[in-house]
């Protein structure tokens, strides 16, 4: 089954956003002291070749790897303002959640421009971003021609998707197996998005967001694909693991041992590399 491309109306509505005011654009490009808060707002301040105003990062924005050479300000969801301030920025742009909010409420007291970037789980999403990060730095000329150019990319990678071969694969999006649960994708989150793009179907509608998922849901979803990060830590689990949780073990992607691990940021970060995360996540879908 094959969904109609709506990209070219997505780039129409990215297009349309407003550009900064004249004054808050001439105050963004005298900021040179920038802090970036989320690994796609890094992405894009690179991409708009800007990362000579970058003074830190927080601890999600590992890409490009030059960025880690960058001070680290600590996770995007539990900023300190010591270690923000210690940084001395004249501008912080930040992803949708950064936090916590009593940290942002006093880096806004401290008179420091404070700009949130939406979040994003679609093609129009990440145009809308681009721009957005493009007018905080008070250059949305380069935003605009970026914008035009992941949109093509974005066209090309989900168009590639929905010609693809056979059925959509039902897939499950396990953000974590700890403690042996399954904490999957509902609806309305990152990974729900990149799976519908990349010519899937997310194969839990029952709930919005991340959940935990008894042995009876999992197993009723029937995934035929098991998608995660590929990540260490408390929340990995090799394949042999996941495939031996009750959970799992009757599902379609069991009997196939059917698993696809991604790097997470580019997977699920919907920046200038969306484009790339669609086609590697289709062609492993459909064994491309």
């Amino acid at each position: 089954m094959t969904r109609p491309i709506r990209l070219p109306l997505l780039l129409a509505a990215a297009a349309a956003l407003a550009l900064a005011p004249p004054a808050a654009a001439a105050e963004a490009e005298r900021a040179s002291r920038i802090l970036s808060v989320g690994g796609a707002v890094t992405e894009i301040v690179y991409a708009l070749g800007e990362e000579d105003r970058l003074v830190a990062r927080d601890a999600t924005s590992t890409w490009p790897p030059e960025a880690e050479s960058l001070p680290d300000v600590g996770y995007m969801r539990a900023l300190s303002p010591e270690g923000v301030l210690s940084v001395a920025p004249d501008l912080i742009v930040a992803e949708e959640g950064a936090g916590p909010p009593e940290t942002v409420d006093l880096l806004r007291a401290a008179e420091i421009p404070f700009v949130t970037v939406p979040d994003a789980t679609d093609a129009a999403g990440v145009l809308a971003r681009i721009r957005a990060v493009g007018q905080a730095l008070g250059v949305s000329g380069k935003a605009a021609a970026l914008a035009d150019e992941v949109g093509a990319e974005l066209h090309a990678a989900v168009a590639a998707a929905e010609a693809a071969p056979g059925a959509p694969k039902r897939v499950l999006f396990v953000l974590s197996t700890q403690g042996g649960r399954i904490m999957a994708s509902g609806t309305g989150t990152a990974a729900a998005g990149i799976i519908e793009l990349a010519g899937g179907v997310n194969a839990v509608a029952e709930f919005e967001g991340y959940k935990q998922m008894t042995d009876e849901a999992v197993a009723g979803a029937a995934p035929d694909v098991i998608l995660m990060m590929d990540r260490g830590g408390d929340h990995a689990s090799s394949d042999a693991e996941l495939f031996a949780m009750p959970a799992i073990a009757t599902t379609p992607a069991a009997e196939a041992r059917a698993v696809v691990r991604m790097d997470g940021l580019t997977l699920l970060g919907f920046g200038p590399r969306t484009a790339e995360a669609v086609t590697a996540l289709s062609e492993a879908l459909h064994g491309g």
